[in-house]
């Protein structure tokens, strides 16, 4: 029987492919829940009076990285179920906050795809992921590098 929802192979990485991961909104509970689960009680995130007294940013804004791991997130279920095998590194850059209450999707360009050398089952895949809010305004920008299996190498 097959199996539905596994992810992109190798050869679905082709350089210049662009796609969309569809949205998330962030609520004021994932804010609690990272900021606690991470142990990031920085009172930027935990003391609203001092927030609004002495930030730069105004209103309750989240952590730059629980936007990235909502993103990783939503393209894990669309894009690497199965099929993806390692991360191995990125760089990452912060455009803007992210407010409860907004949406983000991930905009995806392949920017990078090779067969690996030492291993021909799998290629490695670079793309350049713009963390997008509902307004057309870019959060993060980030490119990371993974390794994919081919799919003469895929069992399903």
């Amino acid at each position: 029987m097959e199996t539905v929802g596994l992810g992109l192979c190798f050869e679905d990485f082709p350089v210049g492919r662009k796609f969309r991961t569809v949205g998330r909104t962030i609520t004021d509970t994932d804010i609690v829940n990272y900021v606690n689960c991470t142990g990031l009680t920085e009172v930027l995130f935990t003391d609203a009076e001092f927030r609004e007294r002495h930030s730069a940013i105004k209103g309750r804004f989240a952590p730059a990285m629980l936007a990235y791991a909502l993103a990783e997130g939503l393209l894990v279920q669309a894009t690497m179920q199965h099929t993806a095998l390692a991360f191995l590194g990125m760089e990452l850059n912060v455009h803007n906050p992210v407010f409860a209450g907004d949406t983000i999707h991930v905009e995806v360009e392949v920017v990078e795809a090779r067969v690996s050398r030492s291993r021909p089952d799998r290629g490695l895949v670079r793309t350049r992921n713009d963390i997008v809010k509902q307004d057309g305004t870019k959060v993060l920008t980030y490119t990371p590098l993974r390794m994919v299996k081919l799919r003469s190498a895929v069992r399903r």
